[in-house]
């Protein structure tokens, strides 16, 4: 089978781009050969630290000759008008032939063009593809400015197992072929670092292998685990599962080698958060748990070299670095501890929030006050949540979270624990930035929760206020997961929580003159907050539209409420009578619109009895005046499934009336008094939910 094979061999690549580039790449070539009318079976594409790779299977030998038919000008035209014809197609006079056409004699040329050789055509699609390659970070290098991740040190192109005879024009264009192309490669660094020949993939695959290269990024992946976990089963243990540490070390070495090393005994009583986040960070080591789910006192280390006296040296100098970092977060713990959260939290005064929201001091009052509110509604002692949030953010100033960023709560909860807080203020520390996103986990203690509502409530109503709202795809403040969060906590602990007067009471909290009105901002989040709830009950099999038509009437903001009545509205329509109820609706609406738009008016009003004169029209006014108040009430107390029962019961009337009633009769008061029973149609269905805002 025909086959492309490309090999652009680099100085190290870094991990976090590494699986971008190849799936670049393969887009980048796929789309050339679209363009070059060259189909392909398959693409595959590795890269590994020093080396992106890819390698096309079935392409043809060359592209498809063509025929084409181009009318010119008419016979007899001027010969300015024939030699332009000719000048344009690259013709003379001979080439062309003469045609009879509706539209009289025309001048044809008939342009048959033979396809180039593949091998010819493949050396500007790879030209193409490696300077549209866009990285995240690039360095220029070279008097040609020529910009790649990291300096390109060869590139093996080969068509078919031989040479494409090319050259890469590292200026980005032009004629100056400043790496050429050859039919080798070199293997690992220092294991292999000899040329190596090839001859076609799979011999590339396999040298490379013998050159100590495993060149499939998911084989290296999946041998670095089995490694790691034989080590770790040796000794009783299991590995931690870290999937973004185990890609990392995967973009890190070409020939994973695992070795097991200790962490001294005097680093244990560190937080093993830290012992981890240190190891992760600055090491990309593994850490290894105990029978009993506690970290272990031992680490696995991924090793790019296979070591003579089998990787002794290798560990006891990662033992020694090792020793250095945890040494650094041992003082840190200790030092840490020698001031109490309580005489920290005013230092954030010097840490600012945000320009127009004042600083982390201010964030913290205001978190303080609406936790202590949010407690007597989710069930939390409220001594217990205002004293939580007002430690929240104290860790933020401790040389432990400067040092690790991504420890702040966790750290705070330690020291908290560490100063005799009771144990629901530590937890709440470290839950309230919790959720994080849609598969964290969700805090379910009360304490806990209020402080994380608070927090999420204040950033978002704050930044609501001051009119910095998420706009496409941008949300630098993170808002859409902060009204995530907020919709788990609510959700998961089926909070009674009326968010709109939450986002009034946050707002008076902030005391500013030029924010926006509290109302204001409160009707944008709850808009905001409905277009996030349909995101996150999409995967749940909840219909949007469903969302859109309890949220639009208005006045709904309890989440819990709002789920339950949609989740009724969906089983009411998955029914017979509900699918015809919102079709009957549909038609009703449609007409009410079109005649309104018609004779300038509004149909709104109260239907007049004594015009009632035909038995289906008064029917069905004596069914919708009995559903009105049975629907309110039914709403009222909550009785959702009710309800729906009694729009159930509307079906039939409704049925009738439009098979044996005209609407727009000849007798205008007639025509009018029918046109505002429509109107009640759609009262007493909006009751429940706007069913225009319903598909089908």
């Amino acid at each position: 089978m025909p086959e492309l094979l490309v090999e652009l061999l680099s100085e190290e690549i870094p991990a976090r781009m590494q699986a971008r580039a190849a799936a670049d790449l393969k887009r980048l070539c796929a789309t050339a050969f679209d363009e070059a009318q060259l189909p392909c079976d398959r693409i595959d594409t590795y890269v590994t630290p020093r080396r992106l790779a890819l390698v096309a299977h079935g392409l043809p030998e060359s592209q498809p000759d063509t025929r084409e038919e181009r009318r010119g000008p008419k016979v007899g035209a001027p010969d300015q008008a024939i030699q332009g014809f000719l000048r344009s197609n690259g013709l003379a006079m001979e080439d062309l032939e003469e045609r009879d056409t509706p539209k009289g004699r025309f001048f044809f040329a008939v342009i048959e063009r033979k396809g180039a050789s593949t091998a010819d055509v493949l050396v500007d699609v790879i030209h193409k593809a490696v300077n549209q390659l866009a990285w995240a970070k690039s360095m220029r290098w070279g008097a040609h400015g020529f910009r790649w991740v990291r300096p390109l040190h060869s590139l093996l192109a080969q068509w078919n197992g031989k040479n494409l005879d090319m050259g890469l024009p590292l200026s980005g264009g032009g004629d100056l072929a400043v790496l050429a192309s050859a039919n080798h490669t070199v293997g690992h660094r220092f294991l292999a670092p000899a040329p190596i020949s090839v001859t076609g993939f799979a011999d590339y695959r396999a040298k490379l292998r013998d050159a100590k290269v495993m060149l499939d990024q998911d084989e290296r992946r999946a041998g670095i685990l089995e490694q790691a976990e034989r080590l770790a089963a040796a000794e009783g243990l299991s590995l931690r599962d870290d999937p973004g540490l185990l890609d990392e070390v995967t973009g890190l070495v070409e020939w994973p080698v695992a070795v097991m090393g200790r962490i001294d005994d005097a680093f244990m009583d560190v937080p093993q958060e830290v012992l981890i986040t240190s190891m992760r960070t600055h090491q990309k080591f593994f850490s290894l748990l105990d029978g009993e789910g506690r970290m272990a006192s031992r680490f696995i280390a991924i090793a790019n070299t296979e070591a003579a006296d089998g990787g002794r040296e290798v560990v006891a100098g990662n033992e020694r670095v090792l020793r250095a970092r945890l040494s650094d977060a041992k003082f840190f713990w200790d030092q840490d501890r020698k001031k109490r959260l309580e005489a920290r939290a005013p230092d954030v005064a010097a840490i600012a929030f945000y320009q127009g929201l004042g600083t982390m001091a201010d964030k913290t009052e205001r978190m303080a006050g609406l936790a202590r509110e949010l407690a007597s509604r989710v069930g939390a002692d409220p001594d217990l949540a205002e004293r939580a949030a007002r430690l929240a953010k104290a860790d933020l100033t401790t040389e432990m979270v400067y040092e690790f960023p991504e420890l702040q709560g966790i750290m705070g909860q330690h020291y908290a624990l560490n100063d005799g807080e009771p144990a629901e203020v530590a937890e709440a520390i470290a839950d309230h930035y919790a959720p994080q996103g849609p598969n964290d986990r969700c805090p379910t203690d009360p304490v806990s929760v209020a402080v994380a509502l608070a927090d999420k409530i204040d950033t978002l109503v704050g930044f609501f206020a001051i009119d910095e709202k998420p706009t496409g795809s941008k949300d630098p403040f993170a808002l859409r997961r902060a009204a995530l969060g907020v919709i788990r906590l609510v959700i998961e602990n089926t909070l009674r929580l009326p968010l709109g007067d939450m986002f009034v009471r946050a707002h008076a909290l902030f005391g500013g003159t030029s924010m926006a009105s509290a109302d204001t901002v409160a009707n944008d989040l709850l808009d905001f907050f409905a277009d996030r709830l349909k995101v996150h009950l999409r995967e749940q099999g909840v219909r949007h539209d469903l969302i859109t038509a309890v949220f639009a009437p208005g006045g709904e903001d309890d989440l819990v409420r709002l789920l339950a009545r949609v989740d009724a509205l969906q089983r009411f329509l998955g029914t017979d009578d509900g699918a015809n109820l919102l079709t009957a609706y549909k038609r009703a609406s449609n007409i009410i619109r079109i005649e309104e738009k018609r004779d300038g008016r509004s149909y709104d009003g109260e239907v007049e009895p004594g015009r009632l004169v035909e038995n289906p029209e008064r029917d069905l006014y004596e069914r919708l005046t009995a559903a009105h108040p049975r629907i309110a009430e039914d709403l009222q107390h909550e009785r959702f499934g009710d309800a729906m029962g009694v729009l159930a019961g509307l079906r039939s009337p409704v049925d009738v009336f439009f098979d044996e009633v005209t609407v727009n009769c000849d007798e205008p008061d007639l025509r009018a008094n029918r046109l505002r029973l429509l109107s009640h149609i759609r009262s007493a269905l909006g009751g429940v939910a706007d069913f225009s805002r319903i598909e089908g």
